[in-house]
């Protein structure tokens, strides 16, 4: 990448960690206003689940793809675009006039949004060496954090004083508008990335089969959005059934308890990350594992059905810890995966992760009859701690020869285009 003027990349990475969080906006608004949804579509718990099973699913269908383009056509067209697209259909949401359209939209949304993380990381592992690599992505992770506030809260707000369906046309207009904005911006950030000519998918993906720490990362990624998408799709019913919340506060808290202290702990986690791994990057994957084995257990203060006060403390807590590990996450990707295939590993990511939310979301609809959501919710705790295990095992038995391996993958590149 070729930048314009100093300081470029943090432009780069402040504009890109707006979109994200515009990209979770719109995506989380529909949790917030599930009630009011169910009330005027007589929907069923298991509806209301696919509702956020649909998103996920079309946006692991599309993410493969998504991370293949970013790999050989321009990143910032794609990132555009994706915005303009995404934020076209979550304003037609506002619109739907029967259940069976709002599927059809949450369907369309996934394969829309699913466009933008591949190319944006990528992006920023371009832009950014090992030495602030992490804390650059954490600008897109804080977004992706903030952005399920906002949509949350917003969504809620907006459902509870002028109708659900005011929320999605204003998000969606919000987000057009940023992709206008984009267009003169992101090129003065950063110069047009032409068209490339790279290795095939399937080359792409046979090379990651190979990658163990990669595979490492890939089971985290299933058990971790397992778990975290059933928070994310049930959690402000959940609030609003046993604490008899509102729709504005119930879509705030139910979102804000789990990601706002998130982005302190990237905020943070970034930091410690790139410090840590100064001169020895396998850290990373043993920083990520420890913090989910410690903050696994907290999801547990479900089982007693404590007062609110109590349940968003240790949710807090767990989220912090998950925050300060998540930083962890694209970083330790692009240390055992060479330039050539990091947008389209991220997009597999992104698949495997969605697909098993999607999984989660609708099982968590399925169940919240016969056990309640309490009992699934403390459930996630073992998904964590297993996770959290599978990294630290990754750490010690594979992290540092994947990363040799790249090294010198990128050492020989390099050589030959010298």
């Amino acid at each position: 990448m070729q930048y314009n003027r100093p300081g470029a990349q943090w432009w780069l990475a402040a504009f890109l960690g707006f979109g994200a969080a515009l990209n979770y906006a719109d995506r989380a608004a529909m949790s917030a206003v599930l009630a009011a949804v169910r009330t005027e579509f007589h929907a069923s718990n298991v509806e209301l689940g696919l509702l956020g099973s649909v998103f996920l699913w079309s946006y692991a269908l599309g993410s493969p793809l998504a991370g293949r383009l970013a790999d050989r056509v321009s990143r910032r067209g794609l990132v555009l675009w994706s915005i303009a697209s995404w934020s076209l259909v979550t304003a037609l949401m506002g619109l739907a006039s029967n259940f069976t359209a709002l599927v059809v939209l949450r369907f369309a949304l996934g394969l829309a949004e699913s466009l933008f993380l591949p190319a944006a990381f990528a992006m920023i592992a371009e832009a950014h060496g090992a030495g602030t690599r992490a804390r650059a992505m954490s600008f897109i992770t804080i977004g992706i954090n903030a952005g399920m506030v906002l949509g949350g809260g917003f969504s809620g707000f907006m459902a509870e004083h002028h109708g659900w369906r005011s929320g999605f046309g204003l998000l969606g207009l919000a987000g057009i508008a940023l992709a206008l904005a984009g267009r003169p911006m992101v090129p003065a950030v950063v110069a047009p990335r032409a068209e490339v000519d790279g290795p095939s998918f399937w080359t792409a993906v046979r090379f990651l089969a190979t990658v163990r720490s990669y595979r490492v990362l890939m089971l985290e990624s299933m058990l971790s959005g397992f778990g975290m998408w059933m928070f994310f799709g049930w959690l402000p019913l959940y609030l609003r059934e046993t604490y008899n919340m509102t729709l504005a506060t119930a879509g705030f808290a139910g979102t804000f308890v789990l990601q706002g202290a998130v982005v302190l702990g990237i905020c943070a986690g970034g930091w410690i990350s790139d410090r840590v791994s100064a001169g020895a990057p396998h850290r990373r994957m043993l920083l990520y594992g420890l913090f989910y084995l410690i903050g696994a257990p907290l999801l547990l203060i479900f089982l007693a059905r404590p007062a609110f006060a109590v349940l968003a403390l240790g949710i807090g807590a767990f989220s912090f810890l998950r925050g300060l590990g998540q930083a962890n996450d694209n970083p330790s990707q692009c240390e055992v995966v060479p330039r050539q295939f990091r947008a389209t590993g991220l997009g597999i990511m992104n698949a495997v992760s969605t697909a098993a939310g999607g999984c989660g979301v609708l099982l968590a609809g399925v169940l919240k009859r016969e056990l309640g959501l309490y009992a699934v919710f403390a459930g996630a705790a073992g998904l964590f701690a297993l996770a959290g295990l599978a990294l630290v095992t990754g750490y010690r038995l594979w992290m540092r020869g994947d990363i040799a391996r790249v090294q010198e993958i990128e050492r020989m590149a390099g050589g030959r285009a010298s």
